[in-house]
């Protein structure tokens, strides 16, 4: 089989790096932006970087911020006795969208995953536990995806949070088994917020 020249193939190694991504998309970007102006490529390279620069994780959720503490951990209107522990930072812009929920926010950075390798230990759950404790919180919500994986994760927590005695729930089924919380419409995500049940 041929092989396109090695810059060629190093991007493609490079796109085919991101999940999702196959060689025949791979090939698609590639040639896409090889047909764009040099100006272009350099603002969208500018922007990538920037991006791994300037952003980074709050101290407190571990949501991706522009600032040592995101504006939800610091708005002083929000419950932060209620916390809404999710997998990854696009979660949290999402559920946001439903303007459902008053509380704060905890991102995990994934969830466990044994054929990955990413076990507890890999995850923000001791930070969280630690938050728990810190910020006297009485409640908390899991709201990792309805799969396997979150499903796992989800169990993890709620045995990592009884000791502690407080109100812990699950998103309602208002969500479809296997589908992911950023993909949901605003209403569905809404409606799982306000009919969480006690675990």
């Amino acid at each position: 089989m041929p092989h396109y020249p090695q810059p060629i193939e190093q991007l493609l190694q490079s796109f085919m790096a991101l999940p999702g991504i196959g060689r025949k998309t791979a090939e698609r970007f590639v040639f896409f932006l090889l047909k764009q102006p040099q100006d272009t490529i350099k603002l969208f390279s500018d922007r990538l970087l920037a991006a791994l620069v300037e952003i980074k994780l709050c101290k407190d959720c571990k949501v991706i911020s522009l600032h040592e503490r995101c504006t939800i951990c610091s708005d002083p209107k929000r419950n932060h006795q209620a916390i809404c522990v999710v997998a990854e930072s696009p979660n949290v812009f999402t559920l946001e969208q439903t303007a459902a929920w008053d509380g704060v926010y905890h991102v995990l950075g994934g969830v466990i995953n044994h054929f990955e390798s990413i076990g507890p230990e890999h995850l923000q759950i001791q930070s969280l536990i630690e938050r728990i404790k810190r910020d006297q919180v009485n409640e908390v919500i899991i709201a990792t995806n309805p799969d396997n994986h979150g499903e796992t994760t989800a169990l993890y927590l709620i045995d990592a949070i009884k000791p502690l005695n407080i109100k812990t729930s699950r998103l309602a089924r208002g969500l479809p088994a296997g589908a992911d919380i950023e993909f949901a419409d605003d209403v569905t995500l809404g409606n799982a917020l306000k009919d969480r049940r006690i675990i």
